[in-house]
Parts: C-alpha cells; structure tokens; sequence
C-alpha cells in the first residue's frame, strides 16, 4: 500500500475512533443528564434508540451522495454535524434539546458507510477485509476509551463537560479531515446524477453475494445488540457487578476487537478466507451468546464474554469485506450505506426486542435470569451461521 495511502487510512481510523468514542460517552452519562429534565425510562430508551434509527435513514443518502460528489465533502460535513449534535447536548436546557442533538448526532453518523467507501476506493480487493479491520478496530478502541472517558470527566467536571469534550473532538477531526485528508474519488469514478438508489443498485451489485451479506450484518448485529442491551443487567443481578465493573469488562471486550480486527485480521483472510473466516466467527459468537446464562463463576463469565468478542471480531469486518467485493467501484458509498443502515436498524430494534424478551425471565429464579433474551441472540446468530455458509468463498 503506498505511503499516502496509509496515511489516508490512518486519518478514517481517527475519524470513526472519534464518532465511536463520542457514542460511548454518552453511555454512562447520558441517562443521568435526562433525568435532570424529567425524562422518565422509556424516554431514555428513546433518546439512546433514536440516535441509530436516523442512522438507518441518514447511511444510504450519504452513501448516494458521496459517490455523486465525493466522500471528503460528506466525512467533513457530517463530523461538523457531530460537533453540533454534541455541542447542542451539552448546552441543552430541556429533553426537546436533548432529542434534537441526538437527531443531529445520528444523522451524521449515517456516513460510517462512506468512510467504509473511502477505504475500498484506496485498497486492493484482497486487502479490503484487512482494511476493513482496521475500521473494527477502531469501534473497538472508541468503546473502550468512550465510556470510561465520559464517566470520568462527568465526575470532574459535571455530566455536560463529556459532551462538550465530544463536540471539540468532533470540530479537531473536521479540521484534520479538511486540511489534511485527500479525495479518494475521482471525478471520472462518480456515479451519475439521474440514477436512483432503488432499482438502479441491482445493476451495480452481485445480487445474491451481496444481499445476503447484508441480510446477514442485519442478523448479526440485531443479535449482538440484545446481549449489549441486558448484559449490565444481567451481570448486576448474578454476579453483582456495578457499573464500574461492567465498564471494565466492555472494556475487555473492546480490547479483543482491537487485537483481532486491528492485527490478526489481514493473516487470517489470507490464510483462510473471507467466507471461512466469517463463518467461524459467526459458530463462536452463537456457542457463547448460548453458554451465558450457564456460567457460574466470573472465570467462565469472562470466557464467555471473551468468545462473543472474538466471534463479532471475526464476522464484521468479513462481512464489509465482502459486500465491498461484490459492488462496482463507483457504487461503493451507496451499497456500503445500505449496509451500515441495516446495522442501524438492528440496533434500534434489537435493544427493544431485548428488552421485551427480558420481561419473561424477571419471575424467574436468579439462575435464569435473562436467559431469554440471551438465547433468542444465540437462535439469531445461528441463522447467521447459516447464512455464512452461502457466501462465496471468492468474490
């Protein structure tokens, strides 16, 4: 890969690293901040699940745009519009304020799929899953650093100094980005103006390569995202763990994703494949998302949270991999924003479905707790393995 290259990716790294770090401060501090304006828990509900519901509308509009007129307009666009959002949660003096700058954080979030655009544009096929990687990575590092980051400058310095500190992080990378960072779309590769997302990508996509990998993403991350749901609640109830030390096993989670996604990933697709890859990843995500509710010691609570990272760790990055091998170059932003919007979407629905599926178990003796929503995340990730075992093996 050229020297300009690497820096490029170096600089999407740092972009997605901070719109993940800025999710993950909201964690810790965002219910807390509510509650000042009298939210009551299904508000709070809401105002984390809105932030990806406009992301599942916002991701393909972006995707269209940045390949009509570029990607670097839409990535410094839509940090800007991060900073706002951020900033207007910082500043908000009602839940209104609140909405409205979560609404603005996650319609820019909605570009995730162009910075994936902008890595295909400037990597070879055999090296976008290793790339791609590199974006995991990067979601990895953000939940890691996100979290403990907003708790602790919330102690210092009260529950709206994390969000401004977002905003300013948001507002440095803008500038990097439009200072720094070079076209990766030329002019000649743009898609045409008239041509409509829908029907048009089915003359762009390999249909059946592709919408199964999309079909698969939904799957998977609408399963991962009802684990993330209840699993403070879960480890509070049967081990009694506080936040704390919930936030120290994400952070363990976060750490895996990093290790494989950041450094492991690129061997292991030459060694084995993209398909393969991700359809081990998918058999180990289900085998610990099942193996939860049997654990009976923190040793095999660890073990098993270390499965389901190693598992996703496995299966994301693949799976952009592919879809991106399956799309004509100058439809890379649409396609890989209809990707991260099927992801959005499952993570609205799947924090709701795990919450409902939660209600089964709150009866039960304190050995089943949340069994429910744990094993219907497992029956999902089977499908997902199924599903895998339909992607080609090269593309």
């Amino acid at each position: 890969m050229q020297k300009s290259n690497r820096a490029a990716l170096g600089i999407i790294f740092l972009t997605i690293l901070i719109n993940m770090v800025g999710f993950g401060v909201v964690i810790p501090v965002l219910p807390f901040y509510a509650e000042r304006f009298g939210a009551t828990p299904w508000e709070i509900g809401w105002l984390f699940g809105i932030f990806s519901l406009v992301q599942f509308l916002a991701a393909p509009v972006f995707g269209q745009i940045s390949d009509r007129f570029g990607r670097r307009p839409v990535l410094i666009i839509s940090t800007l519009g991060t900073a706002l959002g951020f900033t207007i949660m910082g500043a908000g003096h009602s839940l209104t304020m609140l909405f409205v700058g979560r609404i603005i954080d996650g319609i820019s979030g909605g570009s995730i799929g162009t910075a994936q655009a902008y890595v295909a544009d400037i990597t070879a096929p055999e090296n976008r899953s290793k790339a791609m990687g590199l974006i995991g990575a990067a979601f990895g590092l953000g939940f890691v650093f996100g979290p403990a980051l907003g708790g602790a400058t919330a102690a210092w310095l009260g529950e709206s100094a994390p969000l401004y500190l977002a905003g300013a992080l948001a507002l440095a990378n803008a500038a990097l980005i439009f200072f720094v960072l070079p076209e990766s779309l030329p002019k000649e590769k743009r898609g045409p103006k008239k041509e409509h997302l829908f029907p048009a990508i089915l003359q762009h996509v390999r249909t059946g390569p592709y919408f199964t990998t999309v079909a698969t993403y939904f799957i998977l991350i609408a399963g991962f995202s009802i684990m993330t749901a209840v699993f403070a609640l879960f480890v509070a109830h049967r081990y009694e763990f506080n936040t704390a030390q919930t936030g120290y096993v994400f952070a363990m989670l976060g750490v895996i994703g990093v290790v494989i996604q950041g450094g492991l990933i690129g061997r292991l697709v030459k060694k084995f494949g993209e398909a393969r890859l991700a359809t081990a990843g998918a058999a180990i995500l289900t085998g610990s998302l099942f193996a939860m509710p049997f654990t009976a010691n923190i040793p095999m609570l660890l073990l098993a949270c270390a499965g389901i990272a190693a598992g996703n760790s496995l299966l994301s990055p693949t799976l952009s991999g592919i879809a991106s091998r399956n799309v004509d170059a100058e439809w890379q932003g649409r396609a890989l924003g209809i990707l991260q919007s099927a992801g959005s979407l499952a993570r609205w629905i799947g924090p709701v479905l795990g919450g409902w599926l939660l209600t089964f178990d709150l009866d039960k003796n304190i050995a089943a707790y949340a069994q429910t929503p744990f094993w219907a995340a497992s029956g999902l990730l089977l499908l997902t393995f199924l599903l895998c075992l339909r992607l080609p093996q090269k593309s």
